[in-house]
């Protein structure tokens, strides 16, 4: 396999083989040497699910201005609405902005599981969850994902 085969075997099994193949090109670089990345990694010195990782790495691909206006505009009423707007207008618009970035994450959420599924399809990552099991700690719908590169896209994309 080499880069051109990859992305046409991504670009056959995706609506959305850029964004897919910006995923797995982010997956490559946290993943460990076995290809593996997940549940969680180390960001600035924290830890941080996958998921959540990739939805944050990937929402400027997502932010164009209209639809971020909308975003922020639709928040903004309902938080109005709700009687959770502060007074202070500083305090209020960084109200806004946590709540646009909350927003933005569980949308991401599911862009990132749909991206992984068309890989999985493709037979280019597989995917499961910590805490499938009945006896581990983190079950339930508390499971966060792990994803593992297969061999040779994962070879492909360290450029080996």
């Amino acid at each position: 396999m080499d880069t051109p085969a990859l992305m046409a075997t991504i670009a056959s099994a995706s609506s959305r083989p850029k964004y897919a193949y910006m995923l797995l090109q982010l997956l490559v670089e946290v993943a460990d040497e076995r290809g593996s990345a997940g549940p969680n990694i180390k960001v600035d010195g924290g830890m941080v699910a996958v998921r959540d990782w990739l939805c944050d790495a990937l929402a400027p691909m997502a932010q164009r201005a209209p639809r971020r206006r909308s975003t922020v505009a639709t928040v903004r009423c309902a938080m109005a609405k709700a009687g959770e707007l502060p007074a202070d207008a500083d305090r209020a618009e960084a109200l806004v902005e946590e709540r646009v970035r909350e927003h933005v994450r569980q949308s991401g959420r599911c862009n990132v599981s749909r991206a992984v599924s068309d890989l999985c399809r493709a037979g280019l990552l597989r995917r499961h969850y910590q805490g499938y099991r009945v006896d581990h700690d983190n079950r339930g719908a508390q499971r966060e994902a792990v994803y593992t590169i297969m061999p040779e896209p994962l070879k492909v994309l360290r450029g080996r």
